[in-house]
Order: C-alpha cells, then sequence, then structure tokens
C-alpha cells in the first residue's frame, strides 16, 4: 500500500503500487540510487538493514541487526534562504556543519539536538532528541517543514515542503522524527529555524529538587526571556534569551549567582544528551560501564521530585528527569506510566526494548504505520522500537 495523498504534504515518486523493482530512477541522484538499490535488493533477498550515518548514537538503544547501510554519501544543504528562516539539507550531512552554516548567519535550529562527535542532520531528525530548549521553542517535529526519504520498497516519498506556506495537509513527515530510521531512509529534510538570541545569560540558584520544580513551573508562567530550566547537583538553573534589554530587565528579579558563558555553554550543551557530570557526552559511542542503568522518564513538568526512586536531574521545566536505578525495568516503567508519562531506558539496562512498550490501540496504529513504509521488513526495528518488538513477539 503506498503512502500518497494530495497536495504538497505527501507526494509519491515512485510509480503507485509498485514493488521494489518499481522505485523512480528520474529523481535520484548517485548517492541515492545506491540507497534504493541496496533497499530493493535486502527486500528481495528478505535480509534486514540497519541505517547508519556518523555511529554518534551507538551507545544507546538494543544491538543493531543486520547490514550496515550508511547514509554519509548524502551531504550538503540544498536550500537556504536566511530571509525566510528555512533550510533544506541532506541527511549524511554533518551536524556540526550546518549548525556553523546557521551560527554565520545568526541562526539555529529551534530544538538545539544533541551535537556529539559525528553526528548527522538524518540523526538527528530520526531520533528524535532536543536539547533544554524543547520546552520553549519546540521538538524536532515542530521544526520540521518536510522531507524526502526512500521507503522500504526503495520509492522515494515526499513529504511536506521547503517553506511554511507550503506545508498543509496531513503532516506525515513529522512521523519521521523519532522514528530512528523504522519509516525509511532520510534523503533530505526541511526546518524552521530561529534567530540566535541577541544575549543569553544563565543563573544558578542552590535548591532542593522539589523546591526547583515548583520556581520553574511559576516562573515558565511569567513573560520572562526563558531559553532553559533545569536542576541538576543541587541547584536549578535557568537560562535568559534574548534582547539585551529584555534580559537585563529580567535578571534582578530573579536572583541567583550568574554562571561564566563557556561554562554555561558548556552545561546546556551537556543537557542536551545527558545531564554534565554524570557521563561525558563524547563516550556515547563507547562501550556502557555504567554501574547504575540510567532512565530518561518524560512526564508532566509539574510532577513531584523522583528523588527517592534516583532522580539525580531534571529538565524541560519539569518534564524530562533523569533516573539512576537498578529496579527492574518493569517497576521503572510503571512508575512513569503512573505519572502520566514513559521511559526509556537510556543506558546500562538495554537487554529489553530502549522504548516504552505501547498499548493495544497504538500497537496497531505502529503496526499499520510499519506495513505502509516497510512492507518487507528491510529496516532493523529491534534497537528501539518496542512496537516492533511486541508484533513480533505477538503481544498485545
Amino acid at each position: 500500500m503506498p503512502v500518497s495523498s494530495a497536495g504538497p504534504t505527501g507526494t509519491l515518486d515512485a510509480q503507485s503500487g509498485a514493488g521494489p523493482a518499481g522505485a523512480s530512477t528520474a529523481v535520484l541522484d548517485p548517492a541515492e540510487r545506491i540507497l534504493a538499490d541496496a533497499i530493493c535488493a535486502a527486500a528481495a533477498d528478505q535480509r534486514v538493514l540497519h541505517l547508519r550515518g556518523g555511529d554518534s548514537k551507538r551507545g544507546l538503544g538494543g544491538t543493531a541487526h543486520g547490514e550496515p547501510l550508511s547514509t554519509l554519501g548524502l551531504r550538503g544543504i540544498v536550500d537556504y534562504d536566511p530571509a525566510e528562516l528555512v533550510v533544506t539539507v541532506r541527511a549524511g550531512t554533518p551536524l556540526a556543519d550546518l549548525q556553523a552554516e546557521l551560527v554565520a548567519h545568526g541562526q539555529m535550529l529551534p530544538f538545539e539536538p544533541p551535537d556529539w562527535p559525528g553526528a548527522t542532520v538524518g540523526g538527528a531528525v530520526a531520533s528524535g532528541l532536543a536539547g533544554p530548549r524543547r520546552a520553549f521553542a519546540g521538538s524536532v517535529r515542530d521544526a520540521l517543514l518536510g522531507a524526502r526519504l526512500l521507503d522500504g520498497r526503495g520509492q522515494v516519498l515526499r513529504f511536506g515542503g521547503r517553506v511554511m506556506k507550503n506545508v498543509a495537509g496531513f503532516d506525515l513527515f513529522r512521523l519521521q522524527a523519532g522514528a530512528w530510521g523504522r519509516l525509511g531512509v532520510l534523503l533530505e529534510v526541511s526546518f524552521r529555524l530561529l534567530p540566535r538570541p541577541q544575549r543569553e545569560e544563565t543563573l544558578r540558584l542552590p535548591m532542593a529538587a522539589n523546591e526547583a520544580i515548583q520556581r520553574m513551573n511559576r516562573l515558565a508562567a511569567t513573560p520572562l526571556p526563558l531559553g532553559g530550566a533545569a536542576w541538576c547537583e543541587g541547584a536549578l538553573h535557568l537560562r535568559l534569551c534574548g534582547s539585551a534589554a529584555g534580559v537585563d530587565a529580567a535578571l534582578p528579579g530573579i536572583g541567583g549567582q550568574t554562571v561564566e558563558p563557556a561554562a554555561a555553554a558548556a552545561f546546556w550543551a551537556g543537557c542536551a544528551g545527558m545531564p554534565p557530570g554524570h557521563r561525558p557526552a563524547a563516550d556515547m559511542r563507547g562501550p556502557d560501564q555504567l554501574e547504575v542503568p540510567l532512565w530518561r522518564l518524560s512526564v508532566p513538568s509539574t510532577t513531584r521530585s523522583l528523588g527517592a526512586e534516583g532522580e539525580f536531574a531534571v529538565d524541560w521545566c519539569g518534564g524530562l528527569r533523569w533516573l539512576a536505578t537498578d529496579a527492574p525495568p518493569s517497576e521503572v516503567r510503571s512508575l512513569a506510566a503512573s505519572l502520566g508519562g514513559h521511559a526509556m531506558a537510556w543506558r546500562g539496562n538495554l537487554a529489553q526494548p530502549a522504548m516504552h512498550p505501547l498499548d493495544p490501540v497504538r500497537l496497531a496504529l505502529h503496526r499499520r504505520l510499519f506495513d505502509v513504509f516497510d512492507p518487507h521488513g528491510v529496516f532493523d526495528s529491534g534497537r528501539f522500537d518496542a512496537a516492533a518488538v511486541q508484533a513480533a513477539s505477538g503481544a498485545t
């Protein structure tokens, strides 16, 4: 069943209903053609492919399965219009290269992705990981305007557009954010951008976690120019971003100690992937040597501190909790569910699926998506995808 829809958000470049041998060649450059041929061959031979960019997130999720399929041949900025605050970039482009180009024009990606060594633009989208600015500027999917990708038949799918005015109808391109490559190989993506703030200041206020959570939520309800709010190592950290006049006006009413700019930048960069002081982000590709498993919980922002359960850091104004605990995975997931959230096994305890198990309704929806985007089961689904693991085991 091919995916298609009227309008700019869902067009199928391959022949409708075609199998792997029917993928279009007219819209593919040589690097894309190599990927399409590999997918078609794997589908015909019933082989599994493991998508790989810069391998910056090797330390996350379970063991990869299948033959590696590299996206590093897909490099370069396709279209960038600073005046319109939009950019289209190929998926294998190093994230650092894109960031440098945006900085040169005084702009940035709103979701502040972790910029680990080797990270690519496609990996930033596929992982769906956002940094501390997420609570104020939106997630990865909020910044996506469109995408081109190869599905499990080797067909080219195009969703969304390259400018805001063309983004209408079904936003199927946003499914790619956090899909971990399960729904196709990203070829290029388009983002909306934000101007870089004229000034940033970070304040450190020592306090307990519960007090910090309450303070974060009170401040988030005010017109303060917040761009980060996290509790770590016994202190609340607040980042003020905006015009020089706006930041100056906000500082006196908050108090605390001003953090030196270089130290503040390092702190917030660390928060994008793992709380500072726990494990350097540069080690994410190395062997997992954590003595106590690390969990990443998404919960309502006003949830009480989970200190008794192993909480050691809080981000996203209270919406993201980091737990270090050797409690059974079922207990951690039950805790998250009872609070109205979900838990991801981040490091050190990945014998089970990294993602939170799905209820029967969501599981059925995921299965249908897999059938549409990857009917032959070409793409590795067991590393992160709880739905795929449940489907393979017959769980409901």
